[in-house]
């Protein structure tokens, strides 16, 4: 068994990818005319206007969730990372079913590594209502025999997707879970931020699960059931920026990246696995000295304690650098947030590390509009108050038990 788990070990670090190399970077700042278009560019994903968005807070997003699936009249597609049992998996599988029952066209991606734990009820319920329910990138066990084939089950996809009739859309960090069913502040549960979408941008939505779903079932949706004509709901400039590194695609990388670098005021960043590499470590310093004020929210528990004393790890010379970093302490922070300049910002599944740069399908909401921005930077200061800052002091005093986790997690760092 020992040997069969280097092997695996092996396996997957020989699968470990790398974003694209950027030595340079234009210097664009947010507001001026070239900055959409540099933007659009590099991230293959058109910015639409006439959007409403709705941003949404933890275990309050699964009521206004489950009320539009309920009133679904023609598709339901859904693609999520972690789909656990319980309580809240259970309600979200019969309101899918009831209304595959009623001829709904219901279609359910599930990542195999995220929610290979999945009760087979729960699948059960789902199927025999009719709904088609698929894992993305499940490897069967007579692939043990076939090595290589293992090597794709580290490319996940940890998207979070939810589009009713074409029309609503959902995407966030959150898991459907029980332990996502909290308002944030308690002990053991998650706080996350989430949007709810109306609006021409909803297509892009649905193109991305249209893009997983394909790759899964060698299905292509289309109609207007999926993708109907979408007017204008509202006065929102948005974008769906989706990446698959595995067919060498990266743009969530250079969304962050670009974004970081045009900011001349403020970068706020809420994410729980924050690694960021040697190009990124730059930018957010190169930030810190052209006067911006760069506050980064970390957590202060985890579910991964390697991930968490590797993120760590990186604190010094940001700290040094005059980055603030702040550490999420009543609850599991595993928001993925950002907002520069107060102007543009964005929600989304992306994770600041190397796994979801370059190894896992991503995707992030991103807004160009004031109200959406000072609504996230309202909330961002009231995590704020229920955090701990940093000093570079406290992160140099850090125990030896944490700098021998830090040798261990070297080695797979890239991995995480």
């Amino acid at each position: 068994m020992k040997t069969l788990s280097w092997l695996l070990t092996a396996l997957l670090l020989a699968g470990c990818a790398k974003v694209v190399s950027v030595q340079q970077i234009p210097s664009i700042a947010l507001g001026e005319a070239t900055f959409f278009p540099t933007i659009e560019a590099h991230t293959d994903a058109p910015i639409v206007g006439g959007n409403r968005i709705e941003v949404l807070l933890n275990g309050d997003t699964f009521p206004i969730m489950l009320r539009d699936i309920k009133a679904a009249k023609s598709t339901i597609t859904f693609a999520q990372y972690l789909f656990e049992g319980g309580d809240l998996a259970r309600e979200f599988a019969e309101a899918f079913a009831e209304r595959c029952r009623a001829g709904v066209k219901g279609n359910i991606l599930l990542d195999s590594h995220g929610s290979g734990k999945t009760p087979a009820d729960i699948l059960g319920l789902m199927r025999n209502a009719g709904c088609h329910v698929e894992f993305f990138r499940r490897v069967e066990a007579p692939a043990i025999l076939f090595p290589w084939k293992l090597l794709q089950y580290n490319y996940r996809s940890h998207r979070r997707i939810l589009v009713i009739d074409g029309r609503v859309g959902f995407t966030g960090g959150y898991g459907i879970s029980d332990t996502w069913q909290g308002d944030g502040r308690t002990d053991k549960y998650w706080r996350d931020t989430n949007a709810r979408i109306e609006g021409p941008v909803v297509k892009f939505l649905q193109a991305s699960f249209a893009e997983s779903w394909l790759e899964t079932t060698a299905i292509a949706i289309g109609g207007e059931g999926y993708f109907p004509r979408l007017e204008p709901v509202g006065k929102l400039p948005a974008q769906i920026v989706s990446s698959s590194p595995a067919g060498g695609s990266f743009q969530n990388y250079m969304l962050f990246l670009l974004s970081i670098n045009s900011a001349r005021s403020s970068i706020l960043i809420t994410n729980p696995y924050f690694i960021p590499d040697p190009v990124m470590t730059e930018a957010l310093l190169k930030a810190v000295s052209r006067g911006v004020r760069v506050v980064v929210l970390t957590p202060g528990k985890i579910d991964s304690r390697l991930t968490y004393v590797a993120s760590r790890s990186h604190y010094g010379d940001l700290l040094l650098g005059g980055v603030e970093i702040y550490e999420y302490q009543v609850a599991l922070m595993h928001a993925k947030t950002m907002v520069v300049d107060g102007i543009w910002a964005t929600i989304g599944s992306t994770n600041f590390d190397n796994r979801s740069f370059a190894l896992n399908q991503e995707l992030n909401l991103t807004v160009y509009d004031g109200s959406i921005t000072r609504r996230l930077e309202e909330i961002f200061r009231e995590d704020l108050k229920h955090s701990k800052k940093i000093t570079y002091d406290d992160w140099s005093s850090r125990s030896v038990f944490e700098r021998l986790w830090e040798f261990f997690a070297f080695p797979v760092k890239e991995q995480l």
